[in-house]
């Protein structure tokens, strides 16, 4: 039998010893004292047997809190040895509109790196976003959850502050991190995500990622956008800027459009596939290196088989016990309370 209380052991305890000590006290008190607080035979019997039931009642309580269970069952799990950077454009052209009907780019990355998380279970995430400057907003970690709460909340850099950008200024950074990770696991494969749109916004060429072609086993690069070009909302910082208006240029609002030829390049530079992302299609998504793909040593991961539900049944057994309990003393006051209002209305009898 093992145990996983819902609250510390001697929380419970404080919480039930003193209910469970009067329940007790008042099932072994002497029987005079029992009897002489009801009139009716047999009513002695009777009250230890409900107190006996409300005693059952509160152990009940107390097993649910301590959450018994006994070890057993198992589950498989797969370990993906495999460290995956993802590399996130947040300049202001990744909310164009461009995207299925007319959502934010960012809406299509966002679908895209879940669908990475379902199709790698098991790796280390990292992530990577690129603006003015680059950020390493997650080391390598397998909390999806984590990762995936942070695209949630993701926002491009604001639009006051935006002085143009290179799409390779996250190239270093992700050289370091790259590096970093081989050093630490060099058993571990490493894969690298691009996602952006290719746009270069400063006058210098951008930066080459070159340098983490060799420590990159599988990945790609994903485009967004269209040729034709998207409207993009000014962004403030907020969590939502829906209610904004769009960036202007010369009189009209300012577009955004896909450079397909940047991001090829990138692609090479890395070592790996570039495709375009459109709505209407699912990612490509190559396959980790076969090599690091396995399930864990064990097999499987030890689990236990859950009781408490067992003292949760008992609990609303006596619980429904009670309710009709007290509902039909209800109805026993009721019908002595008729009675004796009739004899109170002229003509009645005492």
């Amino acid at each position: 039998m093992i145990f996983h209380p819902v609250l510390a052991p001697l929380l419970i305890a404080l919480i039930c010893l003193p209910i469970i000590a009067l329940v007790v006290w008042i099932l072994v008190r002497p029987a005079k004292a029992t009897a002489a607080a009801s009139s009716a035979p047999g009513s002695l019997a009777g009250h230890r047997a409900l107190w006996a039931m409300r005693l059952v009642l509160v152990l009940a309580c107390v097993v649910m809190l301590l959450r018994p269970g006994i070890p057993g069952g198992a589950t498989q799990t797969l370990a993906t040895d495999t460290d995956i950077v993802l590399v996130i454009d947040t300049t202001a052209s990744i909310v164009a509109e461009d995207w299925g009907d007319g959502e934010p780019r960012l809406d299509g990355i966002r679908d895209d790196v879940r669908a990475l998380v379902e199709e790698y279970p098991g790796a280390r995430f990292a992530l990577i976003t690129s603006d003015a400057a680059a950020e390493l907003r997650m080391p390598l970690t397998t909390d999806t959850t984590a990762l995936l709460g942070s695209l949630d909340v993701l926002r491009p850099e604001v639009t006051s502050q935006s002085r143009g950008s290179s799409i390779g200024i996250a190239a270093p950074l992700l050289a370091e991190t790259l590096t970093s990770a081989a050093q630490s696991s060099p058993d571990r494969s490493r894969m690298v995500f691009y996602f952006g749109d290719g746009e270069q916004t400063v006058d210098t060429p951008p930066e080459s990622f070159s340098a983490s072609e060799k420590y990159t086993d599988a990945g790609g690069v994903f485009g967004y956008g269209t040729t034709e070009g998207g409207p993009m909302r000014i962004t403030t910082g907020d969590l939502s800027d829906s209610g904004t208006g769009y960036i202007q240029y010369q009189g009209s609002d300012a577009l955004s459009v896909i450079d397909e030829g940047n991001l090829e390049r990138i692609a090479d530079q890395l070592g790996v596939d570039y495709q375009r992302r459109t709505a209407d299609a699912e990612a490509v998504l190559p396959e980790a290196p076969s090599t690091t793909t396995d399930y864990a040593e064990s097999g499987e991961v030890g689990n236990a088989i859950e009781l408490y539900w067992v003292a949760a049944l008992v609990i609303l057994l006596i619980l429904g016990v009670e309710l009709a309990r007290a509902t039909m003393l209800i109805a026993q006051l009721r019908r002595l309370r008729a009675p004796r209002e009739s004899l109170r209305q002229p003509g009645g009898t005492s």
